[in-house]
């Protein structure tokens, strides 16, 4: 029987071991090479799955897709710089996979190559844009205030209130997808911190 194609590579170019523990130099030196040349698309895998968010209105007045990509204009039209862009670009991209905790899935995309306080904000974005509309579905619209002690809360209040919630306008020309890609590419170029930054940088 005939391998699938996907797994044509010979074994000559591959670990040879059958556990982790059996791994040698030359074995995590073949792994190594493949991890950093994967890594080096994880811009396109982001970008791709951002587009799954088009056409998704989930009963909003806009797609999640639009609504991404009028918060990251709104914001980059303030003068943010490209770091807190990228994050309100990318602040909902879990909602495809995180129904329940999307902000958490965003944060943990992002946080390799942006700041605490841009990180703190878009995994905590959840609650305080609770604000706005908790009140409707019987929750507490103040949750945000269990945040209150975080020297990020203010940075995180403003960003919901300036262009996040603000960001359902049918008629608002935002900017396209193309024209975030590249700052997308130059944010994620390299992790500023990562436990594999070492092997990344090798």
């Amino acid at each position: 029987m005939n391998k699938p194609e996907n797994l044509a590579h010979s074994l000559s170019e591959r670990a040879k071991f059958r556990q982790m523990k059996e791994g040698t130099k030359e074995d995590w030196a073949i792994i190594g090479a493949e991890y950093r040349e994967f890594a080096k698309d994880l811009p396109d895998r982001v970008l791709t799955h951002l587009k799954l968010l088009d056409g998704d209105f989930g009963g909003f007045p806009v797609d999640r897709l639009e609504h991404s990509l009028q918060t990251a204009t709104r914001a980059h039209r303030d003068g943010r710089g490209e770091q807190y862009v990228v994050m309100a670009l990318l602040h909902d991209i879990g909602d495809t996979l995180g129904s329940y905790n999307h902000p958490e899935v965003a944060a943990a995309i992002i946080k390799p190559f942006v700041t605490e306080e841009i990180h703190w904000i878009c995994q905590n974005h959840g609650a305080f844009q609770g604000y706005y509309y908790f009140h409707h579905l019987g929750m507490d619209k103040d949750l945000r205030e269990k945040f209150r002690d975080s020297p990020h809360f203010d940075a995180c209040a403003e960003f919901c209130e300036k262009y996040d919630q603000s960001a359902f306008d049918p008629d608002y020309e935002s900017e396209s997808l193309e024209f975030f890609e590249p700052m997308v590419r130059r944010v994620m170029e390299k992790p500023l911190a990562s436990m594999y930054k070492a092997a990344i940088e090798e």
